[in-house]
């Protein structure tokens, strides 16, 4: 006879989810981010208080950004492991759904349980529940199906014992990799059930490694054979795979150049001599160059987004061959790729097998050196910065000359992902965290508190920019009150400098982005500083290049966030590198400006490639 165990629904969740093991024997949920209110904390709420020594429980203020916590949290251990977060039912549910999208877009495994109606519906309509006129199965959390690698609503506690494998199997496997929404009715949390005891039995989830198909190895063994100038394209799966020591091999035994997408960078140390740099809209003249004249694009790891292709203008040989080495057969066939769909590592190290002694022409070292000629120069500090507004490249200039081998920088969306991109200089994997594939607002701080969760021994620098902190600053006394440190660097341009210079740079005045260019009555007279305080940081002014690295060597030594404030110019950005990028430009205006920018945009149209 099985033998079973009396628990609510909730209780088994959390149960199970405790049993859930790493090689390391490390839990994979590692812990929950919950906001509780009537849809989670009778149920849910009591069930996670019995298991706080397994897992245990973090109090947010704002839903999305303990979301992005969770997410900064598995990117930073490469999606080795990961976290829970659950809310109430309405607002609560809604306000976690941007940061879902950021998951699915990513690729990146969240455990996401919202709390939801009952599923007996005697109290309908309840509190927060958007009626459905036409289908009264319908809830707040149907907006998380679009957006989730599994969706499941449990009206029952029973379908927990499928539900729940389901949702652990997702977030391990390589190629389904991201979020899991398990809608939680509120009433079924707290409903008790005879659960079988070996549900409870400790599991450990091992990552897969899928092998290469021979014949696609072959097939691209042979593209790599015929050509002439390929280039390889490092995207996040590389980190993901753990296989930037076999891209470094591979790109060294072949002489292939690497250049290196958003999500890839830092994949191979700055200063290798095959890293060409970033690629792309924030590119560098030298990655973009080899590129441009490349027969055959070795993708490793990437979705091939348009700020890494260009919009697709990017690659401009007309006998250009594209592969796509991709864990995912979705973005192994992009675009036409000839796919090799496997790990990266293990697809690499088959190529390379199959291509052995195939050595290409190594790239032009001068490309390398004409582009840091032309940049380093920009992050250099000023002789003499007391009149003048600094840049945000002089800001990265001294982030960079106070980090150390072990600092991680980290951004999310704005102007300083851009300039990060081109400018800094990232040496081990894993020093460099961007989040660009779904350029969230708002991830920054909640971000910065995920990895430094994730790697204690790791200094961590996060930046934001004014328009970012307003958005979402509310875990920053999460941070305080939880002891962790990291430097937090505020750059204020007063308003939304990268998409006004979008604006001016597509032919529109500037409207609407900075403040002094708003409907504003006032000017703004927001103190940062001040703000940061209030919520217990050690925060500091400063006014200059010079008084901001003194603060960034304090910072290293100072147990908590040190946050820095500094007033820059909106209007300068990196001149050098870069690409076309497809912005819809209007065919019909009044303004002279408008037709130059959509002649632009017309010439640039005609270069694009569809495979």
């Amino acid at each position: 006879m099985t033998k079973t165990i009396r628990l609510t629904a909730a209780q088994a969740m959390v149960r199970y989810l405790a049993a859930q093991k790493i090689a390391s024997g490390e839990n994979f949920i590692a812990g929950c981010w919950a906001i509780f209110g009537h849809g989670n904390v009778a149920g849910l709420g009591e069930a996670l208080y019995q298991v706080q020594d397994e897992i245990p429980t973090y109090r947010a203020h704002n839903e999305q950004t303990m979301s992005h916590t969770a997410i900064a949290y598995s990117k930073q251990l490469r999606r080795d492991r990961a976290m829970m977060v659950t809310s109430s039912i309405g607002p609560g549910a809604t306000n976690m759904v941007t940061a879902c999208a950021l998951a699915y877009v990513n690729r990146l495994p969240v455990l996401f349980v919202p709390g939801d109606v009952f599923a007996h519906r005697g109290p309908d309509p309840v509190l927060q529940q958007p009626e459905n006129f036409a289908d009264g199965t319908v809830t707040a959390t149907d907006t998380f199906r679009p957006i989730s690698r599994y969706f499941d609503r449990i009206t029952r506690p029973e379908q927990l014992l499928t539900a729940l494998p389901r949702a652990i199997r997702t977030m391990t496997d390589p190629a389904d990799c991201g979020p899991v929404t398990l809608a939680f009715c509120q009433d079924v949390q707290a409903e008790a059930f005879d659960w079988p005891e070996a549900f409870f039995d400790e599991k450990v989830w091992r990552r897969r490694v899928p092998q290469p198909d021979p014949i696609e190895v072959e097939a691209v063994a042979a593209l790599l054979r015929e050509a002439k100038q390929p280039v390889i394209v490092a995207g996040g799966g590389t980190h993901y795979a753990h296989a930037t020591e076999t891209l470094r091999a591979f790109a060294e035994a072949h002489q292939i150049p690497v250049v290196e997408t958003q999500a890839g960078k830092s994949a191979l140390p700055w200063d290798h001599p095959l890293n060409l740099g970033p690629v792309g809209v924030t590119g560098a003249t030298s990655a973009n160059s080899v590129c441009g004249q490349a027969d055959l694009v070795l993708g490793v790891g990437t979705r091939f987004q348009d700020f890494t292709t260009g919009s697709w203008s990017l690659f401009e040989n007309p006998e250009r061959r594209l592969v796509s080495l991709n864990v995912q057969a979705y973005d192994a066939a992009k675009r036409g790729a000839e796919p090799l769909c496997c790990d990266a590592k293990a697809g690499l190290e088959a190529l390379s097998t199959a291509i052995s002694g195939t050595v290409f022409e190594a790239p032009d070292a001068s490309l390398k050196a004409d582009w840091f000629s032309l940049v380093d120069p920009l992050t250099d500090a000023p002789e003499d910065d007391s009149n003048t507004l600094p840049t945000d490249m002089q800001v990265v200039g001294a982030v960079q000359r106070t980090a150390s081998d072990g600092t991680v920088v980290m951004c999310a969306a704005g102007t300083m992902p851009g300039e990060l991109h081109k400018l800094w200089k990232a040496g081990k994997p894993g020093s460099y965290h961007m989040e660009y594939g779904f350029s969230c607002m708002g991830y920054e701080i909640a971000g910065a508190i995920g990895i430094k969760m994730a790697e204690p021994e790791r200094d961590v620098v996060c930046f934001t920019g004014d328009g970012t902190y307003m958005m979402a600053n509310s875990e920053l006394a999460t941070a305080c009150m939880m002891g962790i440190k990291f430097t937090l660097v505020i750059t204020d341009n007063r308003g939304f400098g990268c998409i006004n210079r979008l604006q001016m740079g597509t032919g529109g005045e500037e409207f609407n982005c900075l403040l002094d260019k708003s409907y504003h009555v006032k000017p703004s007279q927001i103190d940062f500083a001040a703000h940061a305080a209030s919520m217990g940081a050690k925060a500091v002014k400063v006014t200059s290049i010079a008084e901001l690295e003194e603060h960034l060597k304090r910072a290293k030594s100072h147990d908590g966030v040190y946050a820095i404030v500094l007033d820059t110019d909106p209007y300068p950005s990196t001149p050098h590198g870069g690409s076309w990028w497809e912005v819809g430009i209007p065919e019909v205006s009044t303004r002279e400006s408008v037709h130059a920018a959509r002649a632009v945009f017309d010439e640039k149209r005609r270069k694009q490639r569809s495979v």
